[in-house]
């Protein structure tokens, strides 16, 4: 009996770059056509036969590794903190797509954050965000967006903003500045926990390539 293929799912845009020549490293190189900037496939063979890859939004990639669609796959561990889906198993920090969790707001603000009861966060992450201000005694009413978060204060939409940060600069160019940091992000392997159990012949060396990877990545 012909056993499928594994399936990885990988997220565009920012840990992508870093994430291809780890891959590699581990034995996963896609077929050639994967990096035509026209092709708008989603799914692609790799050399190696025996796995394919889905390329997803960053967030469907939890999903899709949670529900089985895909066994394993490579996120943020923004995402993972996010939807805490307890069907994902995330045995391996990758030490890649490095960035941090932040609120910010615009430079001019007139709302202390020590002082308040109630604040308005445009944000995409709006579990995390929630969690962050209850803790503190502050009741975040999240309004959800998936971009162009540094137009909601200019606009009357929200105080502040919660989003992933790296130099700053969107921030800085936008009037805005950070405050606070919510968490570290990092990129991770994930595998879904049941595949782990059933296919542990082909997922337990995967996951063992990609450990060594990161160990060698962080001692040097």
């Amino acid at each position: 009996m012909t056993t499928a293929p594994l399936t990885f799912a990988i997220p565009k845009g920012r840990i992508l770059d870093e994430a291809l020549p780890l891959m590699a490293q581990a034995g996963i190189v896609p077929e050639a056509g994967f990096h035509d900037k026209a092709n708008r496939a989603l799914s692609f063979a790799c050399e190696d036969s025996t796995i394919r890859l889905i390329r997803v939004r960053a967030f469907d990639v939890a999903t899709f590794v949670a529900h089985g669609a895909a066994q394993a796959g490579i996120v943020g561990s923004d995402v993972i903190e996010e939807f805490g889906y307890s069907d994902l198993y995330a045995p391996v920090d990758l030490d890649i797509g490095h960035c941090h969790l932040a609120i910010a707001e615009p430079v001019d603000a007139a709302c202390d954050l020590a002082s308040a009861s109630h604040l308005r966060i445009a944000t995409k992450y709006p579990n995390i965000t929630r969690r962050w201000f209850e803790a503190r005694g502050v009741q975040a009413e999240c309004v959800k967006l998936n971009g162009a978060m540094e137009l909601a204060p200019s606009l009357g939409l929200a105080s502040r903003i919660v989003d992933l940060v790296s130099t700053g600069q969107t921030l800085k160019d936008n009037g805005m500045v950070e405050t606070a940091t919510i968490l570290p992000v990092s990129a991770r392997l994930i595998v879904n926990r049941v595949a782990f159990k059933t296919d542990s012949a082909r997922l337990g060396p995967l996951v063992e390539r990609f450990r060594a990877l990161a160990t060698h990545r962080q001692a040097a």
